[in-house]
């Protein structure tokens, strides 16, 4: 493989835009995306089809049979952020230096096409010791339904490990961060501006707040891999005109949380301690879990082996972003972050990946699946969001434990509320925020699997007039 076959692929991929509508109309371009991977495969001698994840809005699976029908699953996601702000024309795939630029070019078309050119490749030659599943997921960048409804149609298979294309810089990433995300609000007295001594001004209410939210971190400690929790303010609405003191204001909080920890306590935690300020929570209208698989898990040795072999750094590492990995994994699917790019890049003003880095990532992928050899999804251990291991900040050996303690509370949900992300969440117990499935549409998360590694669910059905057929 070289980089002038990545480019056109690359290229392709980039051309098509596919921004996540978040909750508004259409599909923003994900379908176009997943049909092209479809052809592209076929064209390639790799079966593949699409599969209806929301109305009009579709994934892609595609199947390279192996010597063993357990699988090893490659995970990529279609959508895309938004192109407001960028400095280069989004969907060209103009090539400058090496690099293709435009939206999704590193997060995560780099990903997905090094993966597809590791498919074709797997397929070209002899049978690869595991059945291997490729998967275009769409809606990762919002809600991950795509992901969910993927659980679905692999209800049926069993999986000895994922590799899910994100842009690590071609580091095996074991862990990442979960998110707990909420809105909390001051109630004041709405007055006129000219008589302000007669109102309760909200915004100033809510100035020591986010001056406390700044200033005072989580008070938890630092994960070996992954650093310190986090707690970020990310936006303050507040206020109906220049001419009427605030009678509310409210700010969105991001916590990153680390593997371990309870979403349900740190929401609990926060609100107690902004209550001292006079605030007030709303339950959570975001909640995703952390990752930390074992290292010594299969598809974590074979890829650390696979890029030992290539000359690469192999120590696994962690990210401070979430992925799909973490839902695959609290499902029974040991899972290990990995793809060209550098996250740096992804979402910037000028997005750009490196060509000969995703040529790259396509070799190392097909050695990390071929040297899995012999070992089934009965050696798989768990890779439910889970602790343990010692090592860098942020760099641990695949040689480290091979066990680990499993995480406290990992619920995995992703919640929204409209077209910003900001819909209805159903409370569940302590008021904790959660996704109830409400059928095709509205997928709820699996629970996990007896023994850890086949994958629960049935997938609904696909209707008459689906745009996937």
């Amino acid at each position: 493989m070289t980089s002038l076959e990545a480019l056109p692929l690359l290229r392709d991929l980039v051309r098509i835009p596919s921004v996540n509508p978040r909750g508004g109309p259409g599909d923003g371009g994900e379908t176009a995306v997943a049909g092209y991977v479809r052809d592209w495969l076929a064209r390639h001698g790799v079966a593949a089809e699409l599969h209806e994840v929301l109305p009009g809005r579709c994934g892609v699976v595609a199947v390279v049979p192996g010597r063993d029908p357990a699988a090893v699953l490659l995970e990529s996601h279609l959508d895309t952020v938004e192109t407001d702000g960028m400095t280069v024309s989004p969907f060209d795939g103009e090539v400058r230096g090496g690099r293709l630029f435009g939206r999704g070019a590193c997060d995560a078309k780099g990903p997905l096409a090094a993966f597809m050119l590791a498919a074709a490749e797997l397929a070209r030659g002899e049978p690869p010791p595991h059945t291997v599943v490729l998967a275009g997921v769409c809606d990762e960048e919002h809600a991950y339904r795509g992901v969910l409804r993927l659980l679905d149609v692999l209800a049926d298979r069993r999986v000895v490990g994922a590799i899910v294309g994100e842009p690590t810089g071609l580091a095996p990433a074991v862990a990442h961060k979960g998110v707990v995300r909420y809105t909390v609000r001051t109630t004041g007295r709405a007055g006129h501006s000219s008589r302000p001594e007669e109102a309760v001004n909200a915004v100033s209410l809510m100035a020591p707040v986010l001056a406390h939210l700044a200033a005072v971190p989580p008070d938890v400690a630092p994960h070996p891999l992954l650093g310190p929790a986090t707690r970020s303010v990310t936006r303050v609405r507040g206020g109906t005109g220049p001419n009427t003191i605030p009678g509310s204001c409210e700010a969105d909080v991001d916590r990153r949380t680390l593997p371990g920890e309870d979403p349900e306590a740190v929401w609990q935690r926060d609100r107690a301690e902004l209550a001292g300020l006079g605030a007030e929570l709303d339950p959570p209208f975001t909640v995703d879990p952390a990752l930390d698989t074992p290292p010594g898990t299969p598809v974590v040795d074979a890829l650390c082996r696979a890029l030992a072999a290539h000359g690469r750094p192999s120590d696994v590492q962690g990210m401070p972003f979430g992925t799909d990995a973490s839902k695959l994994a609290r499902s029974g699917i040991p899972s290990v972050v990995f793809g060209p790019g550098s996250v740096r890049d992804a979402h910037a003003a000028a997005e750009s990946v490196e060509l000969a880095e995703v040529t790259l990532a396509a070799s190392i992928v097909v050695a990390a699946v071929r040297g899995i050899e012999g070992r089934s999804a009965e050696n798989a251990l768990g890779g439910r969001a889970s602790g343990g291991g010692r090592g860098r900040e942020g760099e641990r050996s695949c040689e480290g434990e091979r066990s680990c303690e499993a995480a406290a509370g990992s619920t995995a949900v992703r919640t929204s509320r409209g077209p910003e992300g900001h819909g209805s969440a159903d409370p569940g117990p302590g008021g904790m925020a959660v996704r109830t499935p409400r059928g095709p549409e509205d997928q709820g998360p699996p629970g996990p699997a007896p023994g850890g590694t086949a994958v629960p669910g049935s997938a609904p059905a696909v209707p008459e007039e689906s745009p996937c057929d």
